[in-house]
């Protein structure tokens, strides 16, 4: 028993004898001063934890080909309204008269009877929302 008082009573006089420094706090995430090589580590953590997955829309061979040509035809019909709005290929053009194109839900009407703007008309068949761009004519 004394044994166990004068080992106690020798650790407590050697224990005051340690030096101890402040505690400073430096954060781990970077965006609040943190070191920059930890925020791969941090994305990836959080990516790993994240339940959430965007659903994946497969199409058909049949939809990315009518997609696809909607995009070049819609891409075309810019073009040769930017070449009529310059006076550009003005007689070769597809619109030397009105047109209409339907695409999807979608109804887009160039009218070039003016002579001094084209007109396009997109018009949602779902909604009935109708825009209207005029573009003007430059070249003539």
């Amino acid at each position: 028993m004394i044994n166990k008082i004068i080992v106690s009573s020798v650790l407590l006089v050697f224990s005051s004898c340690v030096v101890s420094t402040e505690l400073v706090y430096t954060p781990v995430n970077p965006s609040f001063g943190g070191s920059p090589l930890n925020g791969a580590m941090l994305l990836n953590k959080a990516q790993s934890q994240n339940k959430h997955r965007a659903p994946i829309n497969e199409k058909t061979y049949a939809e990315k080909f009518q997609e696809s040509l909607e995009r070049s035809y819609i891409n075309r019909m810019v073009r040769e309204i930017t070449d009529l709005a310059f006076g550009e290929g003005v007689e070769d053009s597809m619109f030397n008269q009105d047109s209409i194109f339907t695409s999807g839900d979608y109804e887009i009407q160039i009218l070039t009877s003016g002579s001094d703007t084209i007109t396009v008309q997109i018009t949602n068949m779902v909604t009935g929302e109708v825009v209207v761009v005029e573009v003007p004519r430059f070249g003539e």
